[in-house]
């Protein structure tokens, strides 16, 4: 595995619950101890359920993430941010570092009225959609 020129990388989303949270899951399973992942948001609330569960089928455990809030952050420890929001206002940290914005609809759909098994769908979902952006992202970095 050929190691990325960022050492660090923030996932943002709102709520840290669902997107972020399984992109730094991924991020960690992915790039190994030699990147620093990290995830947070502007309204922090708990790693979701369905997150776990759909995150726990390819065997990864999210049980020891929190969501945390953007203001914990510390700036100068980011190397790249990527923003995973489609229609909310992503949260911003002032970090001097490139950006990549990957519009995921968030999963949980609290909006609407779903069967726990169409709700876990949309994660699963979601999950594909960010580990083949993570993929990409490692791919473009090889040399």
């Amino acid at each position: 595995m050929q190691t990325p020129p960022f050492r660090s990388v923030l996932f943002l989303c709102v709520a840290n619950s669902a997107r972020s949270q399984m992109a730094e899951g991924l991020a960690r399973a992915h790039f190994g101890p030699g990147v620093r992942v990290q995830s947070a948001g502007s309204a922090p609330s708990r790693v979701n359920p369905f997150a776990e569960e759909a995150m726990a089928e390819i065997g990864i455990d999210l049980s020891g993430q929190t969501s945390k809030s953007v203001q914990t952050i510390d700036p100068t420890s980011v190397d790249l941010v990527v923003t995973l929001c489609a229609e909310e206002v992503c949260p911003i940290v002032l970090a001097d570092c490139p950006r990549l914005h990957w519009p995921i609809a968030d999963p949980d759909r609290r909006d609407e009225d779903l069967e726990d098994a169409e709700r876990l769908a949309h994660f699963r979902s979601a999950r594909d959609a960010i580990r083949a952006r993570i993929e990409a992202l490692a791919g473009a970095h090889r040399t």
